[in-house]
């Protein structure tokens, strides 16, 4: 990936994050505005949750400056592990949102004591479940574009808010029909929902820091490369891992040992621009000669 296109990237990955970041500023503060005024912990509740998406949305701004940067002296592989350990952080602050989302509510519902909120907790969580469906959608289609984790793991918080702003409207219906604590029981859903989220956020982006090998699919793509490849004796040792948005690979490859060096390196440029071709992210591939040894 050239240098142009790491900053169309950084370009497309910034853009979509302030536009989120527009829509968690205007939405926190209506949530919290309404909320305190008609005292419903539901909506108190997602405007907590909307604040925890801006504080994700400046760390996905500030991995995006540093992710983007190309290798150097002290970084041969890039920093792309750099929008690794921003989404870790986004999934830890997204845990400590659930947990005191859950906590507020499960004592609200000891405490006992009917709330009825009304109707104007059904049009705050109707508004935010229209714009941060759209948001969603908008920054999940960048972050396949750009292979972003952080950026993936953004878009999952925007989806986590409107989901739980539909647990809000549904409370809210329910209290319009007399339950009283279905503002507490929606603000516990809510919690339990970015729970959810965050765990698997934490853990997708563990998987990647303990240099876990590619994803079955694109580790069958190489190895049908390889196998397809009559130029070759045979082929041995891939490693595979992922580093942000890219693959890094390499392995061995036996070939005839009366081959000049010219015809053996251009055997392995034609795999090498295979394997590209048919992968559907970037792949960084080094591949090692060995002759083969075995008498006919």
């Amino acid at each position: 990936m050239d240098r142009a296109e790491m900053t169309e990237r950084e370009k497309q990955m910034r853009s979509v994050t302030l536009w989120g970041g527009m829509i968690n500023i205007f939405l926190m503060v209506l949530k919290f505005s309404i909320g305190f005024y008609v005292r419903s912990a539901a909506v108190i509740a997602d405007g907590v949750h909307s604040l925890s998406d801006l504080a994700t949305d400046f760390i996905v701004l500030i991995s995006t400056r540093y992710s983007n940067r190309p290798p150097d002296a002290t970084h041969p592989y890039g920093h792309k592990k750099i929008e690794t350990i921003a989404s870790q952080f986004i999934a830890v602050v997204l845990m400590l949102v659930s947990g005191i989302l859950i906590w507020s509510a499960f004592k609200a519902i000891i405490k006992g004591g009917g709330n009825f909120p009304g109707v104007a907790v059904l049009i705050v969580a109707g508004i935010s479940v229209i714009m941060k469906e759209f948001i969603f959608r908008i920054t999940r289609k960048i972050a396949t574009k750009t292979l972003s984790t952080s950026l993936y793991a953004n878009a999952w918080h925007h989806r986590s808010d409107a989901l739980s702003s539909v647990a809000v409207l549904l409370g809210g219906t329910a209290g319009l029909f007399g339950w009283g604590l279905a503002d507490q029981a929606a603000a516990m859903v809510v919690g339990f929902m970015v729970l959810g989220v965050s765990l698997k956020i934490f853990y997708q982006g563990l998987v990647e820091l303990m240099e876990h090998a590619v994803d079955s699919e694109s580790l069958q793509i190489i190895k049908g490369v390889l196998d397809q490849e009559h130029r070759i004796s045979g082929w041995h040792a891939l490693r595979t891992r992922k580093i942000g948005g890219e693959l890094f690979l390499d392995f061995h490859i036996i070939m005839d040992p009366n081959l000049t060096v010219k015809k053996s390196h251009a055997v392995s440029e034609t795999i090498e621009e295979k394997i590209q071709k048919r992968l559907s992210v970037p792949a960084n591939i080094l591949i090692h000669i060995d002759p083969n040894t075995k008498r006919e």
